[in-house]
């Protein structure tokens, strides 16, 4: 009986999630549009199971949203050792179990010998664009993914 009721039960998202700031060494970065929202940002999602690692994670959500290969040996891929916690906006939360309002974001850079080429999931985004650091930043809806771009910077200078 208690099996069954977990087959039943709606699963949620779990509250952890990344967020992937793609760029070139020329601190071009990838924004991508929102199906959903319409919104810029980078790429982000969620954790598919607990055990997924940050890593795994972020390679997974590199893959799904703009078809790059994150391990590709021309990539490089830095887990920032940032975190942001941020309240989930309330139009959002049914997606989340019941108690849950707040999502830990872990922070990756994705570093790229130049722009390549992006093949959205047209469920998820749209369109894309490379812009400039700080015309990325101020382009993005999300403060946390604004405040990333703009330590691009001290990445690339390798003072972080």
């Amino acid at each position: 009986m208690q099996n069954e009721q977990a087959m039943d039960s709606p699963a949620y998202k779990i509250p952890e999630s990344v967020l992937v700031v793609i760029y070139t060494i020329e601190a071009e970065v990838l924004l991508i549009r929102r199906a959903d929202a319409g919104t810029w940002q980078s790429v982000t999602g969620s954790k598919d199971f607990e055990e997924e690692t940050w890593h795994q994670t972020a390679c997974r959500e590199v893959m799904e949203e703009t078809g790059l290969l994150a391990t590709h040996s021309e990539h490089e891929l830095a887990d920032w050792a940032l975190e942001n916690i941020y309240e989930i906006y309330p139009a959002w939360r049914y997606r989340y179990a019941p108690h849950v309002s707040h999502n830990k974001e872990r922070v990756f850079g994705l570093k790229l010998p130049s722009q390549l080429p992006i093949q959205l999931s047209p469920t998820e985004h749209t369109e894309y664009k490379w812009l400039p650091w700080k015309e990325a930043a101020d382009a993005c809806f999300s403060p946390s993914n604004a405040e990333a771009i703009l330590m691009l910077p001290s990445w690339l200078q390798g003072l972080r």
